[in-house]
């Protein structure tokens, strides 16, 4: 008896797989089913190069162009703690010791030396002395965000008012790092809200763009958590956050276009679902 499967089996295999697929891939992309199961032997090649273990999800075979959704999509955006999408150091740092961490710090700093002797540096030089040293420091306030919790951002500024127009704070200054490169991102913030009986401090909004900024990013990621946590904190009737920054990963290095700029939209609620409620934003916004 031959041990060679047919083509027709295989589709049909390939079919199954799919179909569970579909029913347990956490992807916003299904898996695409196949058009028909009428394979013969000669042309069940042609399926099974889509089903390259790069393709594998989850020990199911899918579609290359499936891939599993975002973790900031799976998450609630405040974490029982007060966390948010934490690094997965993020509560071990939060809570180790001062001795804990000048000895983080320093493995960071040895980490760097080594870093500059690679690159040719010497780093027993003037200049280079307390480098290593200086951008242990700044990497850990670059990425401080991650330790942060929302609870003492926010504090108690969640107030009960009557009302319901909009509030709009604009030009928040961002300072990030692009995850791809380690190099900054930086530009403004643009934060909109419609409140449901329920306003946040001012100034909230701003520590909210600062925490999440504070970290390794995209900056489509960091608009979305923004609106996300005002959303969750308020509950409000909509929320509009716009964001427009500069790359140095696409200005100093790569392309190198110094004039160019980025800006990605996040709008939940009446903003995406009213026009005229977003055109009345980037109209105070100054984009219409």
């Amino acid at each position: 008896m031959s041990n060679q499967i047919s083509g027709k089996e295989l589709a049909r295999t390939l079919d199954k797989l799919l179909a569970l697929g579909s029913k347990t891939s956490t992807s916003h992309h299904h898996p695409i089913p196949l058009k028909n199961s009428s394979y013969n032997n000669n042309n069940y090649s042609s399926v099974i190069k889509n089903f390259t273990p790069s393709s594998r999800i989850n020990g199911i075979y899918t579609p290359l162009q499936t891939r599993p959704a975002s973790p900031y999509t799976l998450h609630a955006p405040i974490d029982f703690d007060g966390l948010s999408w934490p690094s997965i150091g993020a509560r071990e740092i939060k809570e180790e010791s001062s001795d804990e961490a000048k000895l983080r710090e320093q493995r960071i700093a040895n980490s760097i030396k080594d870093i500059l002797k690679e690159l040719g540096e010497d780093v027993d030089r003037e200049g280079l002395l307390e480098t290593p040293e200086r951008y242990a420091r700044a990497m850990l306030f670059f990425t401080k965000g991650y330790q942060d919790d929302i609870r003492d951002v926010i504090k108690r500024a969640v107030f009960e008012e009557d009302h319901d127009e909009m509030v709009v704070v604009k030009d928040i200054d961002i300072y990030s790092l692009c995850e791809h490169h380690l190099v900054p991102f930086f530009g403004k913030c643009h934060i909109a809200y419609i409140p449901n009986k329920k306003v946040l401090g001012l100034s909230k909004l701003a520590r909210l763009a600062e925490m999440y900024s504070r970290r390794f990013q995209v900056q489509e990621r960091l608009t979305k958590q923004i609106a996300m946590a005002v959303s969750e904190i308020l509950k409000p009737l909509g929320v509009a956050v716009v964001i427009e920054c500069t790359h140095m990963c696409m200005v100093s290095r790569g392309v190198q276009k110094t004039g160019s700029s980025t800006t990605t939209s996040c709008m939940l609620g009446c903003f995406r679902g009213q026009q005229k409620t977003r055109d009345e934003f980037l109209t105070l916004l100054n984009r219409r």
